[in-house]
């Protein structure tokens, strides 16, 4: 590792203020990278001074694990905090939810022989199965923990209620779920209840799928695989709309003299110690943009003038369509 990052505690360890969210070099954003090709991405980002990498068995349907274990793990295990998820994940080509105890432990089991490694870090439940009490799956990730095979455990996509019920069966270390300039649904109830109980907040797409960085201007132009065409903020009869604020947003970044992408970092970043943003890419000038983040602190104006835009002229569109939407567990505005 050529370089040391800030750092800030997730449990009982200490990670680089940014993560990196593994998902967009297998999965979901159209087209990936080359293993090859990721797998040097990878080697960056911990160069870099990125030691928090997440995962999870969804990704590319084991192959995101695959790649980690096949390549960064494989010559830095000891240096990284491992994250991955288990409870949702690919069945004959197919993504399934199931959070029943049997699956649970097959996840995991896949999991470490994908990763290549006795035991992963920080273990999350990657939807709540709400056919299966929470308590039920925490209870099985628990097992995992009393066995070795991981350290501590996380939620995902969860509301207050649903992190105070797990918390109470096993400790939780860390909650993830998506917190942007244009995603702060967390604000109304989650993250309070994380720094009630003292875990740690992880914020996925924090760069808002690509929209705070600021160069999708036509949607038109993703990949017919893309997962945001899905994505009602994404719809071609809202996109515009919400291009709106984007351009107000630019000029704030432009106010601060830096991208729009290290902006809507700085800003994560401000919210609280307790914050990690862990924004996934596939081209390393990015991945050196995001890093510029860290050290970024935002005037009182900017951050102000931000909750202005944002009040002004809500999102338009839920985040995700109907039926994904019903699967997550949250607290919705």
């Amino acid at each position: 590792m050529n370089r040391t990052l800030s750092q800030r505690r997730l449990g009982p360890f200490e990670v680089s203020a940014l993560g990196f969210g593994c998902m967009n070099v297998s999965h979901a954003y159209g087209n990936p990278p080359p293993p090859d090709e990721a797998a040097k991405l990878l080697e960056v980002a911990f160069d870099e001074g990125i030691n928090f990498f997440d995962t999870a068995a969804l990704y590319g349907f084991g192959a995101n694990e695959q790649l980690l274990g096949n390549n960064l793990l494989k010559q830095h295990r000891s240096k990284i905090i491992l994250a991955s998820k288990g409870g949702m994940a690919g069945v004959d080509g197919k993504r399934v939810i199931n959070g029943r105890p049997e699956a649970i432990r097959k996840n995991c089991e896949d999991s470490l022989r994908n990763l290549k490694t006795d035991v992963i870090d920080l273990y999350y439940l990657h939807r709540w199965d709400k056919q299966v009490p929470i308590e039920e799956s925490v209870g099985a990730m628990a097992d995992l923990v009393t066995a070795g095979k991981v350290r501590t455990l996380g939620l995902s996509e969860v509301s207050a209620s649903t992190i105070a019920r797990a918390h109470a069966t096993h400790p939780i270390t860390a909650v993830q779920t998506e917190y942007s300039i244009w995603t702060r649904n967390p604000e109304i109830a989650v993250l309070d209840k994380c720094r009630e109980l003292g875990i740690a907040f992880v914020a996925f797409s924090p760069v808002a799928r690509g929209f705070l960085g600021g160069k999708l201007k036509d949607v038109s132009t993703l990949d017919p695989k893309d997962i945001r065409r899905g994505m009602p903020r994404f719809y071609p009869e809202n996109y515009p709309r919400n291009l709106e604020v984007l351009d107000q947003l630019l000029e704030v970044a432009k106010e601060e003299n830096c991208s729009i992408a290290q902006l809507s970092l700085a800003w994560l970043l401000n919210k609280g110690e307790d914050i990690i943003p862990i924004p996934g890419t596939t081209k390393v000038s990015h991945l050196k943009d995001n890093i510029g983040s860290i050290n970024l602190k935002l005037s009182t104006q900017s951050l102000a003038r931000i909750d202005e835009i944002l009040g002004a002229a809500p999102i338009i569109g839920e985040r995700y369509n109907e039926a994904t939407q019903n699967e997550i567990d949250t607290e919705t505005f």
